[in-house]
């Protein structure tokens, strides 16, 4: 057990390391994040008079946007060279397929959960309840796509599920001890509107920073109004952080077992 978490603490030190390398080499992906955001809110306030048409433009603009960061994490992640603002541009295109594959997949089966829980008195808990699996067993779906070889939307459902089964301690620890002084409510309440997604919505991409900035600095008594301009400044940058955080940790897990983990750690000592 103890070499079990030396080997955990190991392997968080080095994903915090390379996280603070990549984003010191990529922080313009936070200034792109700002700008997609920008593009995602034009795309909204266009679609939303248009009815089924304009959800499927604005689908089609958030896998294009959500495409578009996780090319530019990719990037941060291998960290060959500095980010450039050519490098923005020249994301727009990439896993736009992948993106609205996956999300076409979980589409039918939300919306027939959907309409088939708004007939039922015990809907809005057994909905909560499949959006939480959702959550857990979908949630490495972004890094499946831009690090994992893959054929289908069928394969990146495939991979997730079966990483978290493989990874769920390793995986899920930093989210816990982020979220543990705010209480399971805060926990099923995100859990909630990010299981929809697989973490390919965009807005739900900076959701979960907001949404901790807002509770961690009003759990540590930051004024309100300061309060408000730190979230809405820090957002971006922690969304990026964490993405690429998440993209480091994928690799690494993914990339070995915790035999093998525990192995280099004992390795290490005894060099």
């Amino acid at each position: 057990m103890t070499e079990l978490i030396r080997a955990t603490i190991d392997l968080y030190r080095s994903a915090l390391r390379a996280t603070l390398k990549s984003f010191t080499r990529s922080w313009l992906s936070a200034l792109a994040v700002v700008i997609f955001a920008g593009l995602m809110v034009v795309a909204t306030s266009v679609a939303a008079p248009l009815g089924v048409i304009g959800g499927f433009i604005l689908g089609a603009v958030n896998a294009l946007l959500i495409g578009a960061t996780l090319a530019l994490i990719e990037q941060a992640v291998a960290g060959l060279r500095r980010m450039t603002f050519h490098d923005i541009w020249d994301s727009f295109g990439r896993y736009f397929g992948d993106v609205i594959g996956v999300g076409f997949v979980l589409w039918v089966p939300i919306m027939l959960l959907d309409r088939g829980m708004a007939a039922n008195p015990n809907g809005p808990f057994l909905a909560a309840a499949i959006f939480l699996l959702l959550f857990i067993l979908l949630n490495p779906a972004p890094e499946v796509i831009y690090q994992v070889r893959h054929q289908s939307p069928l394969d990146v459902i495939r991979e997730s599920y079966e990483f978290v089964l493989e990874n769920w301690i390793e995986w899920f620890l930093p989210l816990a001890i982020l979220l543990a002084p705010l209480g399971l409510s805060f926990f099923f309440g995100i859990s909630g509107r990010l299981g929809r997604g697989a973490g390919l919505d965009f807005f739900q991409v900076l959701v979960l920073p907001f949404t901790l900035l807002t509770a961690w600095l009003g759990y540590l008594g930051v004024p309100e109004q300061a309060g408000s301009a730190l979230v809405l400044l820090l957002t971006p940058p922690l969304a990026v952080a964490m993405l690429i955080f998440r993209g480091h940790l994928f690799a690494a897990l993914h990339g070995s077992t915790r035999r093998q983990r525990m192995f280099r750690g004992r390795m290490g000592e005894e060099s």
